[in-house]
């Protein structure tokens, strides 16, 4: 596990742009009991969660469409809820950093680790926005 103060930042990448914490089994679960549409995003301490992931979230979110509900669990900090939120996300395996949209409790769209690492930020964006003007 890593330390509060280490991943404090990296949690703020998000949470300061409206992303909700999911640090239990239970908050997961709940965040999948929402209605409409949920952008989950598995952050972790990586380079390309850094470089590619949460500035890739950040900018799809100014698109027009976006998820209903923004949330997120961090790998290698909340190993319960992490675990979780991967099982709702089968057949995938588990990667992070990694991103699902859901609509209405079921994964309609997936970035795994591959479809991130080694991608620009403005790529990952497009890729979310597609599927926010597809599903949302």
């Amino acid at each position: 596990m890593y330390p509060a103060d280490l991943v404090k930042p990296m949690r703020e990448d998000l949470t300061s742009i409206g992303f909700g914490e999911l640090h239990t089994v239970e908050d997961v679960e709940k965040a999948m009991e929402l209605k409409g549409t949920t952008l989950v995003v598995v952050n972790s301490v990586c380079g390309c969660a850094a470089a590619n992931a949460r500035p890739g979230a950040r900018i799809s979110l100014q698109n027009a469409k976006k998820p209903d509900n923004l949330v997120t669990v961090f790998a290698g900090v909340d190993k319960e809820a992490t675990d979780k939120a991967r099982d709702m996300m089968v057949p995938f395996p588990p990667s992070s950093p990694s991103m699902a949209l859901f609509k209405d409790g079921e994964l309609v769209h997936m970035l795994e680790r591959h479809h991130i690492e080694g991608r620009p930020a403005d790529m990952i964006a497009e890729n979310l926005i597609g599927a926010y003007n597809e599903f949302c």
